[in-house]
């Protein structure tokens, strides 16, 4: 058996008009992320992370920001797409740790329903998806709410 380990990160700037998705559910807030697609900074760093993991570069190698094909597409498409590729190297996901980086909205209530759906993208067990979320303590562009990171460290396993 083959184990590798992957870490990602990703952040976006919060604006007004746009819709608020973070680990494939939507969230009601004033503000949303800008991006290119929905901007889901935990679906992107959970992409990057199962990208590199399986040394196949990044997620804007795979799907530019500049390719009309993804504006404004679903992250949740970017991930099962991701997952298709690491499987193209006979790898899957072994688990998942991912943080969120936000000072609002506040994410204690909204993660056991992030986790499922991450999982149903996957097609792994909830018991293999930890969330988590934390705050700046109001330091920095997270602290100032100009925008959101998160950071995800995967296993992916081949046989």
């Amino acid at each position: 058996m083959k184990i590798r380990v992957g870490f990602g990160f990703d952040v976006h700037k919060l604006v007004e008009g746009r819709e608020l998705w973070l680990g494939g559910v939507r969230l009601e807030h004033e503000l949303g992320l800008l991006g290119h697609s929905d901007a889901d900074v935990l679906i992107h760093a959970i992409c990057d992370a199962l990208l590199g993991a399986a040394n196949m570069r990044d997620i804007g190698y795979h799907f530019p920001d500049n390719a009309g094909e993804y504006k404004n597409i679903d992250s949740k498409i970017l991930l099962a797409r991701t997952i298709e590729l690491i499987a193209t190297k006979g790898y899957k996901v072994g688990n998942i740790d991912a943080t969120v980086c936000a000072e609002r909205p506040k994410l204690k209530a909204h993660i056991p329903h992030i986790c499922e759906t991450l999982a149903r993208v996957m097609g792994i067990d909830v018991e293999d998806v930890s969330i988590k979320a934390t705050t700046t303590e109001k330091l920095g562009f997270t602290g100032r709410e100009e925008g959101i990171s998160a950071y995800a460290t995967v296993l992916i396993v081949a046989d």
